[in-house]
């Protein structure tokens, strides 16, 4: 394939296609994970097949992580918390959506209010300690993630349950949370926390004295005193709940690597967001967690995919060699100002140059000197030429991006959504995005490839 060929391509063209609707339609499938880096659409890809996957009949709950409230928004209610809520304005026969916003303190009352009698309960919920690590301790959110979605899969209410996790490097946190909390647990800290406990009588106040004396003595000077009270406090009262924690992240680990679940990757066509697509594919295969495939958001496309780059420019410039005398300034040609860091994604869903107020396919004509009136047509034609060079450029580095992440992983297969002209904040485009997903194609204008 020539050069111009290739830049001529309008739309990606992934060797393995991601059928979507089979996926959601089949009642088999009951989890559904997206993950991803950030900013490249996850949230909004999870709502879309949540709705998609409602209107086709089934009973979903869609489960956020990410605490931006673009999902409540998108789905027309004031704010998400810890209870599933019912979205109005669903269309179809019998499905159901509803959404919800993991509250990771509120997960963890929970647990301490099922598992332990109300004595208990509310010494722990009360213990300082105990209130640090369920607002913010490291690796509490993903632990409480996979509390939320055990509950919600063995309460058996909804047919179908997407997930919407944080970016990828933290997704993987997720998936890490079982094993982490185990060493936790496990750990020598637990054991000699834990041991005065675990001893009773004299041989246990002798225990403590000999040797647990020296322990908690560099103990209490690292942490502080009432520190140390507080989390030997908290250790004790959770210790008979600690193998319960175990066995439910355990299940839940399981229930992600069990035929039912799907995961999806979401990225956008740029060098970074699909290294860490990869990454994350080797780690699903390596944890053998079952990948659906790729969703690739935010593919550029053109209505003149025919005209190459290469010919646009030297048709610009053959315009401004015959606009007028030789000292008539001739812009330079547009593709010194194609390097990496000068192509942006603007307002919209539109490209264009950092230095530049135009963006392909605005209606407004290029700035022109104040001084010399309306442009002519052949000055015109001319930006327009290499605004469209501009766009083919980016289209081309977009092809060569995803081909070098199917070149590492010919085996996913991939689903492509076209880089839409707004934000999509209601029903209408979460449904929009659901139909562009299920057709597996940017809605573009009729071209053909050259």
């Amino acid at each position: 394939m020539s050069r111009d060929q290739g830049q001529a391509q309008h739309r990606l063209s992934p060797a393995r296609v991601l059928d979507l609707d089979p996926l959601l339609d089949d009642p088999a499938t009951r989890i559904v994970v997206c993950c991803g880096s950030g900013g490249v659409g996850k949230t909004t890809t999870a709502a879309a097949l949540g709705l998609r996957a409602a209107e086709r009949g089934r009973k979903v709950v869609v489960l956020t992580i990410d605490p931006a409230r673009r999902l409540a928004q998108s789905m027309g209610i004031d704010s998400l918390d810890n209870t599933p809520r019912r979205v109005k304005g669903v269309e179809g026969d019998g499905g159901e959506l509803h959404a919800m916003m993991l509250d990771m303190k509120r997960t963890f009352d929970e647990i301490v209010e099922a598992h332990a009698d109300p004595e208990r309960a509310a010494a722990i919920l009360s213990n300082p300690f105990y209130q640090s690590l369920s607002a913010g301790f490291a690796g509490t959110q993903e632990y409480m993630a996979m509390e939320k979605l055990g509950q919600l899969r063995a309460r058996d209410e909804w047919d179908l349950i997407v997930v919407d996790t944080p970016p990828s490097r933290s997704a993987l946190d997720f998936l890490d949370a079982p094993k982490r909390l185990g060493s936790f647990l496990d750990g020598k800290l637990i054991r000699v926390l834990l041991a005065p406990a675990k001893v009773g009588g004299r041989a246990g106040m002798k225990f403590l004295n000999v040797g647990m004396s020296m322990m908690t003595g560099a103990l209490g000077k690292l942490l502080g005193g009432q520190l140390l009270k507080d989390v030997q406090t908290f250790v004790a009262a959770m210790d008979s709940m600690f193998g319960g924690f175990r066995t439910r992240a355990d299940a839940t680990y399981k229930l992600l690597q069990a035929p039912g679940t799907a995961f999806l990757v979401v990225a956008a066509p740029e060098r970074d967001a699909l290294r860490e697509a990869a990454y994350f594919v080797e780690r699903l295969a390596a944890e053998s967690m079952p990948l659906a495939g790729l969703v690739l958001n935010r593919v550029h496309g053109s209505g003149a995919a025919q005209l190459s780059a290469e010919r646009a420019l030297a048709a610009a410039e053959n315009l401004d060699l015959a606009d007028g005398p030789d000292d008539t300034p001739v812009d330079p040609p547009a593709v010194e100002n194609l390097g990496e860091p000068r192509i942006v994604d603007q307002d919209g869903g539109k490209a264009g140059l950092r230095n530049s107020p135009d963006t392909y396919g605005s209606s407004e004509p290029p700035a022109t000197d104040p001084g010399s009136g309306s442009p002519d047509a052949d000055q015109l034609t001319a930006g327009l030429l290499r605004l469209h060079a501009e766009r083919m450029h980016l289209l081309s580095r977009e092809q060569r991006t995803r081909d070098r992440f199917t070149a590492l992983h010919p085996e996913v297969a991939v689903a492509e959504v076209a880089a839409l002209p707004g934000d999509v904040h209601d029903l209408t485009g979460l449904r929009d995005i659901g139909s562009r997903l299920a057709a597996n194609r940017p809605e573009l204008p009729e071209t053909t490839d050259v």
